[in-house]
């Protein structure tokens, strides 16, 4: 697009007057051509479930402002919310010339957005003359105005107060963060505020769940779709056989709450109870996993792959370490030891060892511990740290597994009990992860193939 000074006109190369955009916007079909136009995006707007909305009609609620707060609630990953708000962020920009603040609900979320903005600013028609400056943090714009990926700390949802706020993936978001940046949106000019917080839900007590409360007691809108309005036909963008496959790939649960929009409950199995009492085999061995009982169901093999995982005990938890064995279909679990807190060079040392019998790959909780664990092990174990969505995919990524029958074990009563009554918020919300699930989840990580000492989840 061009910019002409003159009326303010934005015109696509090569379009006719009739294909020229005013500013500012008036009508759903003016900001429909120009989203795509400039930044070749079309947004599914077909609705396939009865109690759903579509995509474009949140976007376009929250682009005229119709509702001063509104909360999108939308599949994982299939319902395009990072994207959507990027291009609404982007859009207001351009076309309001009004400042836009974007708040992820981790790091990882905030480069997201970025991702998807530096996208749509290469588009053939994006007005690429508005901007001032590389396409960062603060990215500025001919108008004045500045668009910021926030940080999720508190001195940085403390800052300017731009008429809309993007939040996105407000479920991984700390409530307090959350409210703090409530406090951000004002009216500048012609430009109302506008706040949309959005989110997958899958958390029964976390801030999307407070979000929806709060929507319902001082009447804002929530805006509700799932993949089906993604892959709605002639409008979606979402491949059909994408949905397919990723049913097959995560548990049960997470499906349900993540894809299908279910309400999250903490009372509800993490793990389907039929693959728990498939995984557990007393023809492997019976066992009960007593505190300080080395448990190998098999002694190693030279032709072995293994993986081995370690949950460290912190005040009243276990230390866990168990090891899988991947050459064979489905993965057996070889070894199991269970023991209370430790000295830490006691405790690392049992690690170490497994890795000197079995060998394979090592990996294990460094949640804030640091330097303390790498300061003793002699292996080349990878920490890895138990935040945000790296937890969350780190847990379900086993789970899956263990429900579609890829990991069996001896019937290690201790083990097979965590399993079988973990909750969905044990694993996923603000319980107890049980220490098993934890450990069998590391060992069942694998590490890339050039090792490194941490794996840092974005927080």
């Amino acid at each position: 697009m061009t910019i002409q000074s003159s009326g303010v006109i934005l015109a696509p190369p090569g379009a006719t007057a009739a294909c020229e955009f005013r500013l500012p916007l008036r009508t759903e079909a003016e900001l429909k051509q120009f989203v795509l136009w400039a930044w070749g995006v079309r947004i599914p707007d077909v609705q396939v479930c009865p109690n759903h909305t579509t995509p474009w009609r949140a976007f376009a609620d929250a682009y005229f402002a119709r509702n001063r707060v509104a909360v999108w609630k939308a599949s994982r990953g299939f319902g395009g919310k990072t994207l959507l708000l990027a291009t609404l962020a982007l859009t207001e920009a351009v076309t309001l010339k009004c400042d836009v603040n974007v708040l992820g609900g981790s790091g990882e979320q905030s480069s997201n957005v970025l991702k998807y903005a530096r996208q749509h600013w290469q588009h053939r028609g994006a007005p690429a003359g508005m901007l001032t400056g590389e396409v960062a943090r603060e990215t500025r714009l001919l108008w004045g105005n500045v668009v910021k990926a926030l940080t999720a700390s508190q001195t940085s949802v403390r800052g300017p107060h731009a008429p809309r706020l993007r939040l996105d993936e407000i479920d991984e978001m700390e409530l307090s963060i959350f409210d703090a940046a409530l406090g951000q949106p004002m009216t500048m000019g012609s430009v109302p505020a506008q706040t949309v917080m959005s989110s997958t839900h899958h958390r029964a007590d976390g801030t999307m769940t407070e979000a929806l409360k709060r929507a319902r007691e001082q009447g804002h809108p929530v805006y509700e779709w799932c993949y089906r309005e993604s892959i709605a036909k002639g409008d979606g963008w979402l491949a059909e056989s994408e949905v397919q496959a990723k049913r097959l790939e995560v548990p049960i649960v997470m499906w349900g709450t993540e894809y299908e929009c279910q309400e999250p409950s903490p009372e509800s199995r993490a793990i389907a109870p039929e693959a728990v009492a498939a995984m557990f085999g007393p023809e492997l061995g019976q066992f009960e996993g007593r505190n300080g009982e080395y448990i190998e169901a098999e002694p190693p093999c030279p032709e072995g792959n293994y993986g081995t995982g370690a949950d460290w005990a912190r005040k009243q938890d276990w230390t866990i370490i168990a090891t899988i064995r991947f050459d064979v279909k489905p993965a057996r679990v070889v070894a199991f030891e269970r023991c209370g807190r430790l000295p830490w060079p006691v405790m690392v040392g049992k690690l170490d060892r497994r890795l000197d019998r079995f060998g394979g790959w090592g990996c294990h909780d460094g949640t804030g511990l640091g330097d303390v664990v790498g300061g003793y092990l002699k292996h080349d174990a990878t920490g890895f740290i138990l935040t945000g969505r790296a937890r969350s995919d780190l847990l379900s990524n086993y789970i899956g597994a263990v429900e579609r029958g890829e990991i069996v074990a001896p019937d290690i009563r201790f083990m097979h009990d965590e399993h079988r009554y973990a909750s969905v918020d044990d694993v996923y919300g603000s319980g107890h992860l049980p220490d098993s699930i934890c450990a069998m989840a590391l060992a069942w990580y694998r590490p890339p193939a050039k090792k490194i000492a941490t794996v840092w989840s974005p927080g």
